[in-house]
């Protein structure tokens, strides 16, 4: 792979400069321009990221956790620009010279597409965090075979892909699917964001027909686009020249959504009470965490104490988890530089920090939110309360969007169902089905369900499920 195709600012629908050729800024600053003033970015501020429903203000929502993956990915992206702009050539002079495959544009450019992506790649997730996504995924593998459309089997009507779509519904092929249809409709390519960019939050370069559950190259473990938008990712990975491989900026960015949610998802945890400082660091010794490391946090503690800190656990652990951050950016960022080879050919399988001690820190720091926060009984509850509401959504909207254009007559509450579909998906709908047989567009039609509850927040999809079973009368 090539950097100047990787960096590409081509846009899927064109469009004329604006302001007679005065705007100065790059095709990647636009579109975090496009990005922040958008509907489905300011949604993420009503999203899960671990606690669904959370009145602490406090805890991280998916908006908070974007923030903190954008500006850990634009450090990464920072260090490793530095590091390729910097690395040790030979001139004819035999002196040591900047790298002349990896220029100033090229840094400012990783920059800004890291801070992009960092923003949008969780911008597809269905309410209640990675639950939500499992609940769809279960609905589908209960409910599908069961459905019909003119009195025949649905699964006639799918390709083998639209069928296993469906079955591993993913966030990360939807948010591919809100960036460029669903978000701003009346345009036809959504927020029209470049293909660099595109590419960059592509984390899994395959189809739901070729996903390989535990593969050993984690890009082939889940699904990255639907089928439904296959001819633009095939359009992205031949103007970015990545083919069926991951981007690497995409694994910079996978890098960076490790370490904030890693660290953020155990400063959460405690600030909820889930464990103790004593707990922590004894949790942290039994997982073989590094020395100095340990050393850090009971030094921080120690200077709280002796200051008069309120709450020295808290000012601890807080304090450590940001400069373990410092440790863990570092760590990728000398991943990538060490393997950047591999990476740009596209042969590495598999993550960015893969060495001790590193490696041993940010697996401790998941196992240990994992074990403490994950398996709570607060989070079953909320879970069990989740599935409740996705299941009861998708039971009333699914069945109605299979009638929805069908030219079959529509029922009484099918036609108030299908009035919670947002009109701008129903634009959506009818822009990729005209001129389409009514038995073709089956698969178009489930997708407008799924498209409405993953466009909800937490507290809408709530509200609706509390005002439609008359919980609320």
């Amino acid at each position: 792979m090539k950097w100047e195709a990787l960096l590409s600012e081509k846009r899927a629908g064109c469009e004329e400069a604006a302001g007679d050729g005065r705007d100065r800024r790059s095709g990647f600053e636009k579109d975090y321009h496009r990005i922040i003033v958008s509907s489905s970015f300011r949604r993420l501020q009503d999203k899960t990221q671990v606690f669904p429903l959370d009145r602490s203000d406090f805890i991280r929502t998916r908006l908070t956790h974007s923030l903190e993956v954008s500006s850990i990915g634009r450090s990464l992206a920072q260090n490793i620009g530095a590091s390729l702009h910097g690395g040790q050539e030979t001139g004819e002079s035999g002196a040591p010279g900047m790298n002349p495959g990896f220029p100033d544009p090229f840094r400012s450019g990783i920059c800004d597409i890291l801070q992009c992506a960092g923003l949008i790649h969780d911008i597809g997730n269905p309410p209640f965090g990675h639950f939500g996504e499992e609940a769809i995924r279960e609905w589908f593998s209960r409910h599908l075979q069961d459905l019909t459309f003119k009195g025949e089997p649905v699964r006639r009507f799918l390709t083998e892909q639209q069928y296993q779509d469906l079955l591993h519904f993913e966030g990360n092929a939807q948010g591919l699917r809100m960036v460029t249809k669903l978000d701003y409709p009346v345009q036809r390519f959504g927020m029209n964001l470049t293909y660099g960019l595109l590419s960059a939050v592509i984390k899994y370069p395959t189809a739901s027909t070729e996903v390989v559950p535990g593969a050993k190259n984690v890009c082939r473990r889940k699904m990255g686009y639907f089928a439904s938008e296959e001819e633009l990712f095939r359009s992205i990975a031949a103007e970015t020249g990545t083919g069926s491989a991951r981007n690497p900026l995409a694994l910079i960015l996978e890098a960076a959504d490790d370490i904030a949610y890693a660290t953020a998802d155990i400063e959460d945890a405690f600030k909820k009470g889930f464990f103790s400082y004593a707990a922590f660091m004894n949790e942290l010794h039994e997982r073989g965490v590094a020395r100095p490391y340990r050393e850090k946090l009971s030094d921080a503690y120690d200077i709280a104490r002796l200051s008069g800190v309120m709450g020295p656990e808290e000012y601890a652990i807080r304090t450590w988890l940001r400069d373990m951050q410092d440790v863990l950016i570092v760590a990728a960022a000398d991943g990538f530089t060490a393997h950047c080879g591999a990476i740009m050919d596209g042969s590495w399988p598999g993550e960015l920090i893969s060495k001790k001690p590193e490696k041993v820190l940010l697996d401790a720091l998941k196992e240990i939110a994992y074990d403490y926060a994950f398996t709570s009984m607060s989070i079953f509850k909320t879970e069990i309360a989740a599935n409740h509401i996705l299941t009861y959504l998708l039971d009333i909207l699914v069945p109605s969007v299979l009638v929805y254009d069908s030219g079959d007559k529509i029922g009484l509450m099918e036609e108030k169902y299908l009035s919670l579909i947002p009109e701008n998906y129903k634009q959506v709908y009818h822009r990729y089905t005209d001129g389409r047989a009514k038995e073709e567009c089956v698969y178009e039609r489930i997708l407008l369900a799924t498209d409405t509850i993953s466009g909800m927040t937490d507290s809408y999809a709530r509200d609706l499920y509390a005002e439609l079973t008359g919980i609320r009368a």
